[in-house]
């Protein structure tokens, strides 16, 4: 059997993390099984959905790296690939369930269907549509329609019987048809509802294998019954576990981001978001954490896929992330970065190949220090312009040092002296200075690391120093000064 998979968004906002692990699992399963991936989009949540989330949807799955054989965009030889656009395929669909007497045209009113429900809750029954409309009279029909009832269509479910899946997840889950009650296929504007659509688009798409998060197992009884009906053999299903964050609770907003748009903004690369989605839920063989696309492809077995819910620990991306960043050479990460040192007011025009070479040696200096690309703003203060911080009193008190006086006036002229102030000018400057002054490293670079910086800590001297520049350098020192009352 050739595997074939999909993935099929509604397109009512954009690409969640959970969404996008459901999207990586079915690519990933359907390349190591040599199948088939298929992109679908399922719009029919006509007041929700949109064309404009169809496309972050689609920009944020290729961010990802993930691509499909056939869908939205790609095309095939089954599409269309949005639901609005196969209604005439669900009518024909629906006809056959009708004349064959296993769907009705439903009349029953919100009113009612409310005060059923009640009486069902009051006996202490589980709330289910009883089949009030199920043998009306053609009489009784036009009646209805007469006092201008637009119908509904429901779905015959047969009492009594066991509905079993055999989930490759889950194992073995059991539904009571009896706890259903007679489902709506169609609604009463002619758009299908989810759990009809999909069984059709499945279908027809040829999909072998099901592979979606455990909000949907459900749903799937009543799509097994529409199956049954038309005399179709259901695909295999896996249901992947919840996410949920590091209290235990179901992954929301209110734990802070949840679209992948967020975390491409906030400068994660995409590796390292795939390497990180891929592992909630999935355990690989052996100690491996780092993984590319492809050796995931390689690695991947719905075996391997836990039960369990997965825990959305933001620690364990940034420290996938913080991996990648390292791997990942400076002059590589320069475009990546440019967006957020434009937020910080630096390079707003073209880039010349000197401002290339400022932010790859910039990139240098940080990219150890940071999660993601987003908090190199934090450190822009220590590379450029001539403000330095307000000193606090500790660092003040270092400056007060006799020595202090004589190592301000050296560096000044060695930095004024160079030709050429890049890290390796820098570095040779303090050794010099230290040897020339016959003083210990720290009563060097500590009291210049707060001279120019105003702080006691932060990234390299020598980068700082080269990065700066004379210009600022000069500056920052003037400012110093006067703090600390030395002319």
């Amino acid at each position: 059997m050739t595997v074939k998979v999909r993935f099929a968004p509604s397109p009512t906002g954009p690409l969640h993390i959970g969404g996008a692990r459901s999207a990586l699992f079915n690519y990933l399963f359907a390349a190591n099984q040599g199948g088939t991936f298929i992109l679908r989009i399922e719009d029919t949540d006509l007041e929700r959905s949109s064309r404009e989330s169809e496309k972050n949807i689609i920009e944020a799955l290729r961010w990802l790296g993930l691509s499909w054989n056939e869908g939205i965009e790609v095309g095939g030889e089954n599409g269309p690939y949005r639901q609005t656009e196969r209604l005439s395929i669900y009518e024909e669909y629906t006809k056959k369930l009708l004349d064959a007497g296993q769907a009705y045209f439903c009349y029953c009113t919100e009113e009612e269907l409310e005060r059923e429900r009640q009486e069902l809750l009051d006996r202490g029954e589980t709330p289910r549509y009883l089949g009030k409309c199920r043998t009306l009279t053609a009489e009784q029909r036009q009646a209805y329609e007469a006092q201008g009832r637009k119908p509904v269509v429901r779905f015959i479910v047969p009492p009594g019987q066991q509905i079993v899946i055999n989930d490759l997840i889950r194992g073995q889950v059991v539904f009571d048809s009896d706890g259903i009650g007679d489902y709506i296929i169609v609604k009463s504007d002619g758009i299908p509802t989810y759990n009809y659509a999909v069984v059709i688009d499945d279908l027809l798409m040829g999909i072998t294998h099901v592979v979606r998060g455990e909000e949907h197992l459900s749903n799937t009884p009543r799509q097994v019954l529409i199956y049954e009906a038309l005399g179709a053999k259901t695909p295999d299903f896996a249901h992947i576990s919840l996410i949920l964050n590091t209290e235990g609770r179901k992954m929301s907003k209110r734990d802070g981001d949840t679209a992948v748009v967020d975390y491409a903004k906030k400068g994660y690369l995409p590796q390292a978001v795939v390497n990180f989605i891929a592992l909630l839920g999935w355990s690989p063989s052996g100690e491996q954490e780092f993984f590319t696309l492809e050796e995931l492809v390689k690695e991947f077995s719905l075996e391997k896929v836990s039960k369990s819910p997965a825990v959305f620990d933001l620690n364990k991306l940034n420290y996938i992330n913080s991996h990648y960043l390292k791997q990942t050479t400076d002059e590589e990460l320069v475009d990546l970065c440019l967006p957020f040192l434009r937020e910080g007011g630096l390079f707003a025009g073209e880039l010349t190949a000197e401002d290339r070479e400022w932010i790859s040696c910039f990139i240098g200096a940080v990219k150890e220090k940071v999660n993601n690309l987003s908090e190199i703003k934090e450190y822009i203060k220590y590379f450029s312009g001539t403000e330095v911080d307000e000193l606090d009193a500790e660092a003040k008190n270092i400056l007060q040092a006799e020595t202090f006086p004589a190592v301000l006036e050296l560096f000044k002229q060695k930095v004024s002296s160079r030709e050429l102030l890049d890290p390796a000018n820098a570095k040779a400057i303090l050794k010099e200075i230290t040897k020339e002054l016959k003083l210990k490293g720290k009563d060097v670079f500590m009291p210049i690391r707060i001279a120019v910086t105003g702080q006691m800590h932060g990234p390299d001297l020598d980068r700082i120093i080269a990065l700066l520049g004379k210009e600022n350098i000069a500056a920052r020192l003037e400012q110093t000064a006067k703090q600390i009352n030395i002319s």
